[in-house]
């Protein structure tokens, strides 16, 4: 089946707006993490959330927020087994957060593309490993580097 631009141009938006609602469920979990470092109910929402704009993101070939968000996840299920999430794990999460939305936004809705340098987001999960106790964070076994693949080249 031939590429059709405009079906995929509306695959993006439609994945836009998903991707949104996920991360305002992600900062509303966020939100009471602030009030409950190790509420479960909101570190279980945010893990959700997370896998789900994961797999929305690898679906349409956005490989650098798919895995920025698995990255996230790991860490933020790690943490939940091992350490309280105190003050500096919650800023550096709420870091990873903040980038991961401004990633959205800078999503092209037309081409589905997004270029990127990956250096701020693997600083910013190294520093929330560190601060979750994993001293040395390792990119996942399955994942990828994180790089830019378009829209366009993958067909669903």
């Amino acid at each position: 089946m031939p590429y059709d631009p405009k079906e995929g141009a509306q695959r993006v938006c439609d994945f836009l707006v998903e991707a949104g609602m996920l991360l305002a469920k992600s900062e509303e979990c966020f939100s009471h993490l602030q009030l409950i470092s190790n509420d479960a109910d909101a570190i279980d929402c945010m893990l959700s959330t997370l896998l789900k704009l994961a797999n929305k993101a690898d679906a349409l070939g956005l490989q650098a927020i798919s895995e920025f968000s698995l990255h996230i996840h790991g860490l933020l299920n790690h943490a939940q087994q091992h350490t309280a999430l105190h003050q500096h794990a919650l800023e550096a999460l709420k870091d990873c957060l903040t980038l991961l939305a401004w990633q959205l936004e800078l999503v092209d809705p037309v081409t589905g593309q997004l270029s990127l340098d990956d250096s701020e987001q693997t600083a910013l999960i190294e520093a929330f490993a560190y601060q979750v106790g994993q001293r040395r964070f390792q990119a996942q076994a399955h994942a990828k580097p994180l790089t830019l693949v378009a829209y366009s080249g993958r067909q669903a």
